[in-house]
């Protein structure tokens, strides 16, 4: 599906699709988003529309050699990284999900991460982890929890809609989880 752009169709076909995980065993960092987009459930590829800035801020993190593209993905779990989402489901919009959804999909994270074993779960939206483990006064960085022996970093997410984070600040705190996997 190299750079397959959707049509309306099929965006309206993605609503509730579900994109696959990128994971392996023993990963340095897996990336854990909040939920796919239409664009990602209609290419069924992660952080696939235009205007998410993780595939930019990876690569000037220094997670990766050159800016890949979604279709690309594949290419993070040679270099130690993973993807997966809190919740499957493709929505519009984050906010489309229900607490009960977040919360059932902390459980099914913390599951994947047992089976894994990734030495750093990088979890991408600061309030949906809040909302999954109840954890009201988490901030950016490391947490002082694990799963198992994975630690748990908290990054803001990098979607083109978050706009408290410009790409500069995004940068310099993916850069500090980068220092920390190595």
């Amino acid at each position: 599906m190299d750079n397959f752009k959707p049509s309306k169709e099929d965006m309206l076909d993605a609503v509730n699709r579900t994109v696959p995980d990128l994971i392996a065993l023993d990963l340095d960092v897996l990336f854990c988003g909040i939920n796919p987009g239409l664009y990602s459930g209609a290419t069924r590829r992660h952080f696939a529309k235009p205007g998410n800035r993780f595939w930019k801020v990876l690569h000037q993190a220094g997670f990766t050699q050159r800016q890949l593209q979604p279709w690309e993905e594949d290419e993070l779990v040679a270099g130690g990284c993973g993807i997966i989402c809190f919740c499957k489901r493709t929505t519009a919009r984050a906010d489309e999900l229900t607490r009960e959804e977040i919360v059932e999909g902390g459980r099914e994270v913390v599951a994947r991460v047992r089976k894994y074993k990734p030495r750093i779960l990088a979890v991408l939206g600061i309030g949906a982890y809040k909302t999954a483990y109840e954890k009201k006064e988490a901030k950016l960085g490391l947490q002082d929890e694990k799963i198992g022996d994975t630690r748990i970093w908290l990054l803001p997410n990098p979607s083109g809609l978050n706009a408290h984070y410009q790409l500069p600040a995004l940068v310099e705190l993916f850069k500090e989880l980068r220092s920390a996997a190595n």
